[in-house]
């Protein structure tokens, strides 16, 4: 049986007097990819703020591996997961590398590292694994989008965690590199059995490249389970509001999207 990564139980959230999650309760299970999806203003952003630290619930509570995490350091948390954030900006002159390096300050006291040799280790197969070794010495204000966007996975897989979270990981990308990036996603989970978490828009990006989907609507998830076992025309309607067909292929739903 697979371990539980997240468990989040009686999770309410509001801005002022907008309540946005609504006694949410969810579990996310170790070693698959989970993607959140729904429609703009559905909760899955605030629920990804909150389980990254980023917010506080205001009622409930979120377990990662049956610690709460408002009880766990945000240095020691970021030892067990690792974040790429929708929105990322860095300073006109850091490189690459030195970027990515930032990744290992979780193992840092002081300034310095413990486990140099560590450190590098890590930075160098993060540099490997992204493809970026060739743009290392680059200033990421040169980079394109998607070069950019394997930078910061690089710098969050250098911190060396199990626990992968990613928010629209895709949004800005043209095509091929969406395809690039997603496809990286995948190898990370089969080939590293790094545990994905992560909200994507494209509906058919999300069936085809996730192992379980979560369906929110109105602050609530409303389905959780394999793509093919809960995605339906009517949860396409529940979800986005829209009627949709829907075709299998290579045994997934696909949802037309005209």
């Amino acid at each position: 049986m697979a371990t539980d990564v997240f468990k989040i139980k009686g999770l309410s959230f509001a801005y002022g007097r907008h309540q946005v999650l609504k006694d949410l309760n969810l579990t996310i299970k170790e070693g698959v990819i989970t993607t959140l999806i729904g429609a703009n203003g559905s909760g899955k952003s605030t629920l990804f703020n909150l389980m990254t630290k980023n917010l506080k619930p205001q009622q409930g509570e979120i377990s990662l591996y049956d610690q709460n995490i408002s009880q766990c350091h945000i240095k020691e948390f970021a030892k067990q997961v690792a974040i790429v954030q929708q929105y990322n900006t860095a300073p006109p002159d850091l490189t690459v590398g030195n970027l990515v390096s930032y990744g290992r300050t979780p193992y840092h006291s002081m300034g310095f590292s413990s486990n140099p040799e560590e450190d590098e280790k890590k930075v160098q197969w993060a540099l490997e694994i992204t493809n970026t070794v060739s743009i290392k010495d680059k200033p990421v204000i040169e980079l394109s989008g998607g070069q950019k966007q394997r930078v910061w996975i690089a710098m969050a897989l250098a911190q060396g965690t199990k626990v992968l979270l990613l928010d629209e990981p895709t949004t800005y990308l043209d095509v091929r590199y969406q395809l690039d990036i997603l496809r990286l996603i995948k190898r990370l989970n089969r080939e590293f059995k790094i545990t994905v978490i992560m909200v994507l828009h494209d509906i058919n990006q999300s069936l085809y490249y996730s192992d379980e989907i979560v369906a929110m609507r109105d602050g609530k998830v409303i389905a959780h389970g394999l793509p093919e076992q809960i995605i339906t025309t009517e949860l396409v309607k529940q979800v986005y509001d829209v009627d949709l067909q829907i075709q299998k292929v290579d045994e997934k739903p696909f949802v037309i999207p005209v």
